[in-house]
């Protein structure tokens, strides 16, 4: 065959290229097979910082893995889809994938086309997302205690899982807060990773983790006579500097009378003065601005007894915008009443830990809040922060969708019991690909039996005569590690959770199936600089 790559370019073929997909997928599959459930075991990872990672969050961990073939590389980019996505699942989605194209491997070696295999699988999806719709429980979104149920399952495989009450009720909390209602359509819209700010404090105890009925900044007041204390305050919130004009690039003043420079001195202070007689006539007790704010501006702005705070973030403007009910004004002559916030309760600048933090407490109502975190040290707060991540997504996910579906593998076992009736029904090549994964489905069990040390041929046995009997409701007691009937212990998962990993496992396994050529013609950027080799000198 004629060749038209380069010298440098490695090509595979056909099932050579297949079967080094399925075998760099299972190896991204087994890095995260032994984090799953709730006798998981952690990793620690060294990033290229020099910190170290320590989670069991499949994407948090895949995420700081470095890897170089393509397959690899889709892999992880379903984890981190899937995070994006729903929040949940990362692992159970890794573990799956990597299982289905272990039992694709035998047909590529057999030599059955892969697009016969691909169709066996998405009839096969079809079907699970059918059952798994049948089989759906709805949940009600009033009841606090099932909401907590629910998202402690999920926090149940977690590091901080004995904490899985506090975070629970943290999550609620948030979500509910940030949750806005469309009148006119019924929708709601819940963008908690804007709206629902983390703050991680080293120090003091988990306990006094809690959500603010409103916001907070790490903040300090710009004048040391200006109030730290003010009830119901009425706030503005500025996008605009409180200094004298600067130019965008370097500007000369050429003055040709020294006492001129004691005028422009003094134009710039009735200027920043401007500013704050505009700031005053609405009478606010505080304002926050983006930009700078000059020495100036604080001595007026005190003397008009108005706290002030300065060099504000964008995203927490916006926060305490919908905490107090202001509108983020852009020029101070364009203020009006409507845009001065009243719904804040409480403002206090309080020390923590030997920082300044401004809170903006007990609004009205709030659709943006700050939840602060305290524990022992910055590795625990960070694990707990990810954790709470989790929870929130898992919250959200209800809110949205408010169906769930029984967690421990039951399941995954009874979408794989109702795959093998109907797999009856369809004959050829597809039938065994059906078969195949429902077999596949049962590595979700087979992984939360394995990781508590239970007895796993003896567990899943049992199992599936119990599924095959029509007790749906058995599965796995990743605690235990024994079975048990998963609705009595009441671990139970978000319907769209496991409805995007399933999706997701069958859907990338089938794109990594149809590649019958890989073509790696990268070349580093060390040999792109590096000087060309020497000319080979002829023989004598």
């Amino acid at each position: 065959m004629l060749s038209v790559l380069g010298k440098d370019v490695k090509r595979e073929v056909g099932h050579a290229a297949q079967l080094n997909n399925i075998q760099r997928a299972k190896a991204v599959s087994d890095i995260v097979r032994t984090t799953l459930g709730p006798r998981a075991m952690l990793k620690m990872i060294l990033d290229p910082m020099g910190g170290i990672v320590m989670t069991n969050d499949g994407n948090s961990i895949l995420r700081e893995i470095d890897v170089t073939h393509p397959a690899a590389k889709h892999m992880i980019e379903l984890s981190r889809a899937q995070d994006e996505e729903v929040g949940d699942g990362t692992t159970s989605v890794i573990i799956l994938a990597g299982e289905m194209l272990q039992m694709a491997q035998k047909y590529v070696e057999q030599n059955v086309h892969p697009i016969k295999i691909v169709q066996g699988f998405m009839h096969a999806l079809d079907n699970a997302v059918d059952v798994m719709t049948k089989i759906a429980i709805p949940l009600d979104l009033d009841d606090k205690g099932a909401m907590v149920q629910v998202i402690g399952s999920c926090l149940g495989t977690k590091v901080m899982g004995r904490m899985d009450t506090l975070m629970s009720g943290l999550a609620i909390d948030a979500i509910r807060t940030v949750t806005i209602v469309d009148k006119t359509t019924g929708q709601k819209q819940i963008d908690f990773k804007r709206y629902a700010k983390v703050e991680k404090i080293p120090g003091g105890e988990f306990s006094e983790c809690k959500v603010l009925k409103g916001v907070m900044l790490n903040k300090d007041v710009v004048h040391p006579r200006m109030k730290r204390k003010l009830i119901n305050p009425r706030v503005i919130l500025l996008d605009c500097p409180l200094e004298y004009k600067k130019g965008e690039n370097a500007i000369n003043v050429e003055l040709k009378d020294p006492n001129n420079f004691d005028l422009l001195l003094k134009l710039e202070e009735e200027y920043v003065r401007g500013l704050c007689e505009d700031i005053a006539k609405f009478k606010p007790d505080v304002v926050f601005t983006e930009k700078g704010l000059s020495d100036i501006a604080a001595h007026y702005l005190m003397k008009f007894g108005i706290s002030a705070f300065r060099r504000c973030r964008k995203t927490d403007n916006n926060r305490i915008a919908r905490a107090t009910g202001a509108t983020i004004v852009h020029r101070t002559d364009e203020l009006q009443e409507s845009d001065v916030g009243t719904g804040c309760g409480l403002l206090e600048v309080r020390s923590i830990a030997g920082d300044w933090f401004v809170f903006v407490e007990e609004c009205a109502a709030p659709t943006a809040c700050s939840i602060l975190l305290r524990g022992p040290s910055k590795d625990l707060l960070n694990e707990l922060e990810r954790n709470l991540l989790d929870a929130m997504n898992v919250a959200r996910n209800l809110h949205m969708d408010p169906r769930v579906l029984l967690g421990g593998g039951a399941t995954e076992l009874a979408v794989a019991a109702a795959l093998v009736e109907r797999s009856r029904d369809v004959a050829g090549v597809q039938q065994w690909v059906a078969q195949a994964a429902a077999q596949a489905l049962e590595a979700v069990p087979r992984a939360l039996a394995a990781n508590c040390g239970a007895n796993v041929l003896k567990l899943l046995t049992e199992l599936r005569a119990r599924h095959a009997r029509g007790e749906s409701v058995w599965g796995v007691n990743g605690t235990a590690g024994c079975v048990a009937d998963i609705a009595e212990l009441g671990i139970r998962e978000p319907y769209a959770v496991k409805l995007q990993t399933v999706k997701t496992a069958i859907e990338a396994c089938c794109m990594l199936l149809r590649i019958d050529d890989v073509v790696s013609g990268v070349t580093s950027k060390k040999e792109q600089s590096g000087s060309a080799p020497p000319p080979e000198e002829d023989g004598a």
